[in-house]
């Protein structure tokens, strides 16, 4: 589990391919001291195991599934990428909660100046677009990101200069691919909708919010434990 909140900005230093997935190595300011073999780091918002540690450097596997889904099949070394280490009890949650299982790619379509800020604007598939909410949260390469104007596929995010230095988002240019997560909780609610019994009633739609309430509840719960 992570926060969207991007702790370093790595470098890929090689990528290893092989006929069953590839080993990528990534350059990191994080303190290696502190990662153990088996640990999971999200890249650019991807879950990945930690298999081995150089000096500077961390070893990770990646499954042809995870290159299949997300924008780690095409890094090449040189490339940025937004490194996270998982979340603690004891850690702040300043984003949202983010599994680090990629949904899909999608694309920036256009980035505008806005004073300091930039606002960019994206494009995703079909299948992501239907969790985004109107100041909801999205996780973008990792990066967990306020959602507005949504307008069919496309919506946009606002940056901030401090984001744009210290993410992948400050190199990305109008049709560069992004890796995106949807919300886990707006799939938790879809889920829990679709198995209360004639949810296009009035019954069902009370039963189906009491028990919505009921998991977003549990789930914002552990943010509370000791």
């Amino acid at each position: 589990m992570f926060t969207g909140i991007i702790e370093d900005l790595g470098k890929i230093h090689s990528v290893k391919r092989s006929a069953k997935g590839a080993v990528i190595s990534i350059r990191t300011a994080l303190p290696l001291a502190r990662i153990k073999i088996g640990d999971s780091i999200a890249v650019s918002g991807a879950c990945l195991t930690v298999t081995r540690k150089d000096r500077g450097a961390l070893a990770m596997d990646v499954s042809e599934e995870t290159l299949r889904r997300t924008i780690l099949g095409s890094l090449k070394p040189g490339d940025h990428v937004n490194l996270e280490r998982c979340l603690t009890l004891d850690k702040l949650l300043g984003g949202h909660l983010v599994s680090g299982h990629v949904d899909g790619i999608g694309r920036v379509v256009s980035i505008e100046s806005e004073g300091d800020s930039r606002l960019y604007t994206f494009e995703i598939g079909a299948n992501e677009v239907r969790y985004l909410v109107e100041k909801g949260s999205v996780a973008i390469d990792g990066i967990s990101l306020t959602v507005f104007n949504i307008h069919g596929r496309r919506f946009s995010v606002a940056l901030i200069p401090h984001t744009l230095k210290v993410t992948t988002l400050g190199f990305k240019r109008p049709g560069d691919t992004i890796n995106v997560e949807s919300d886990m909780l707006v799939k938790y609610v879809e889920r829990i909708l679709g198995a209360v019994p004639g949810v296009n009633s009035a019954n069902g739609r009370k039963r189906a919010t009491v028990k919505a309430r009921a998991a977003i509840g549990a789930l914002t719960a552990m943010g509370d434990a000791p």
